[in-house]
């Protein structure tokens, strides 16, 4: 079952198109990596799936639901994608319970859940009262994460979620992000420029240049791997 679905998708800024999609369909359960160099489109292709920009043509729907139709598609999606999804006037735990309220969850839940991510928040940002905007840019990423992996969604949008995360970090963020793909069965989209760990957490990878997509092939061989980084050492 496809939970994404792109049609005619075109962003264009002075007539110049940055994003154009004809077709794209994503099934439950998939881990979709997206890369491609700066300008390929990556985070314009994303903010258009969260309807935080509108299309120039075409829809994007979510679970059946087109975003810019409909808001009953918020509830099954968490995302982050800078710290413009911050509050940052308030500390960590309180952010965790507004997003609790937003998504109608108990703060009794939230504790609950918030022992499966201890490992990737460290007592630096959950043991202090110390407010979002005083904490560096790597914490502030992990706050921005785990508010979006601890619902629990259907559909999980990040982009370049490795960003300022030190290595232990990055690999304790795979591993969650698997889990979640495994247990809950969340369909992931993420962007990053690791080409490291795209190959290592996707189940397939999509490769955007000039606002299209150039290819699309399921990592499921070594041959990927070595076509990927073929490309990017032209």
């Amino acid at each position: 079952m496809n939970v994404i679905n792109i049609t005619d998708l075109k962003k264009e800024y002075n007539k110049i198109a940055v994003v154009d999609i004809p077709l794209l369909n994503i099934s439950q359960g998939e881990i979709v990596g997206v890369v491609g160099n700066n300008g390929a489109g990556k985070t314009t292709l994303l903010r258009l799936c969260l309807d935080l920009i509108k299309a120039t043509k075409g829809t994007v729907s979510l679970n059946g639901t087109i975003v810019s139709n409909d808001d009953c598609w918020k509830k099954v999606t968490g995302s982050y994608l800078d710290t413009n999804f911050l509050l940052e006037f308030l500390t960590a735990k309180e952010f965790l319970y507004f997003t609790a309220d937003a998504y109608r969850l108990s703060h009794a839940e939230i504790d609950k859940r918030e022992v499966i991510f201890k490992r990737f928040m460290t007592d630096e940002i959950t043991g202090n009262r110390k407010y979002i905007h005083e904490l560096s840019s790597g914490n502030k990423q992990k706050i921005g994460i785990v508010s979006a992996m601890i619902i629990y969604p259907e559909i999980l949008i990040l982009d370049e979620p490795f960003n300022f995360l030190d290595p232990t970090s990055q690999f304790e963020l795979k591993r969650l992000l698997k889990e979640l793909n495994t247990i809950h069965k969340t369909t992931i989209i993420l962007s990053s420029h690791n080409l490291e760990h795209i190959i290592d957490l996707s189940s397939r990878v999509i490769l955007m240049e000039k606002g299209r997509i150039a290819k699309d092939r399921k990592n499921d061989s070594k041959d990927v791997e070595n076509e990927l980084r073929s490309y990017f050492e032209l």
